[in-house]
């Protein structure tokens, strides 16, 4: 492997879930990280995103895109495409 393809920036679009989970004490409730789904493209994921709320499938859901260095594994913080429904404050 060359130094060029070791240094390339991988670029990763995640869809991820969100269900509600009650407390035993006080019947609080919070938010739970459900599925995570990864594509290839950003309208891929805002897509999965968009049909698991319209389904009923989450409460609420994200796409975002976050960029992975291979040669250092340094991942970088997520850039939000679309957030829907109930999901946690940025």
């Amino acid at each position: 492997m060359t130094d060029e393809q070791e240094s390339t920036v991988k670029v990763h679009y995640i869809c991820q879930t969100y269900m509600e989970k009650k407390t035993r004490s006080g019947g609080q409730v919070s938010l739970q990280l459900d599925k995570q789904f990864q594509y290839s493209t950003a309208s891929q994921a805002q897509e999965r995103a968009e049909r698991e709320l319209r389904l009923g499938n989450c409460i609420g859901a994200d796409a975002y895109m976050i960029t992975e260095d291979p040669s250092s594994d340094e991942v970088g913080e997520p850039t939000f495409l679309v957030r829907l429904g109930t999901v946690p404050e940025e």
